[in-house]
């Protein structure tokens, strides 16, 4: 049969005329697939870095915290500070006839002592050629010797001495440690009754380094330092004399340089 007679194929019957194709009727176009939203959820292998970043830092975190010396460090500072200050207007300590200011620091070098006398510094803003009174029986070199760099630093003073009930200023001492603080000053007051005593520095031992290669360190460092605030090096000797504390004499200290102006009485 001829698919034209019914208008089933691909040709119908023209109201007017012959048999026509019919007209093709435009294809429709695929529409575009939508946008898929992105997630707002991180891979799953980026949250576990995270996660085993931050765990990491802190674990290593809590075992530094947790070392004696880092309590004792935070203690020292924070809690319970190894020494005491009192700020005194005016000393007349160089005998020139009117006073300075004076930060009097009694009690032991401890673990964040140069934290903590920097702290004091500039909360009494101290400025050069003002006076630091020390008395102590000494206590980390380490920390001493930070502390005797931030006095020269600032250009202030040194003394031994205390500070009594009446605010006066009294004869005292300064030993060990204590007196690589004092030999920051410039100058170094002598103040007649204190005492200067120095030893031989040791380590405690016990850790993982050499304790006599630590001993040799130790004894470089001080011998340095002395050395660059002006001292004689005869004093390293008078500190390996003696594992007791050995009292310098006016004159002895004097002759060594750790007294750069007379002896005077407060």
């Amino acid at each position: 049969m001829d698919d034209r007679q019914d208008g089933s194929g691909p040709f119908q019957r023209s109201p007017t005329g012959p048999w026509v194709r019919a007209p093709r009727q435009a294809a429709e176009r695929p529409k575009a697939p939508l946008p898929r939203p992105r997630s707002s959820r991180r891979p799953l292998w980026s949250v576990v870095f995270f996660v085993l970043v931050i765990g990491s830092v802190g674990i290593r975190a809590f075992k530094d915290v947790s070392r004696p010396e880092a309590w004792a460090y935070w203690r020292d500072l924070y809690v319970s500070p190894s020494l005491t200050s009192t700020l005194i207007a005016s000393t007349d300590l160089t005998g020139a006839g009117h006073g300075r200011p004076t930060l009097a620091i009694s009690g032991t070098i401890g673990p964040a002592a140069a934290s903590w006398f920097r702290e004091r510094l500039d909360a009494t803003h101290l400025a050069a050629g003002d006076i630091v009174l020390m008395s102590s029986p000494g206590g980390s070199v380490d920390q001493a010797i930070i502390m005797g760099e931030i006095i020269r630093s600032r250009g202030l003073a040194t003394a031994v001495g205390h500070i009594d009930a009446a605010g006066e200023v009294k004869p005292s001492y300064c030993a060990s440690a204590c007196v690589l603080v004092y030999a920051g000053g410039k100058p170094r007051l002598g103040v007649t009754g204190s005492m200067l005593g120095v030893h031989r520095f040791v380590t405690a031992g016990g850790g993982e380094d050499d304790p006599v290669a630590e001993t040799q360190r130790t004894a470089g460092m001080i011998l340095s330092y002395v050395t660059k605030m002006g001292i004689s090096p005869a004093i390293v000797e008078a500190m390996s004399q003696t594992r007791d504390v050995r009292w310098l004499g006016p004159r002895e200290a004097a002759a060594m340089n750790l007294i750069t102006d007379p002896v005077r009485t407060p």
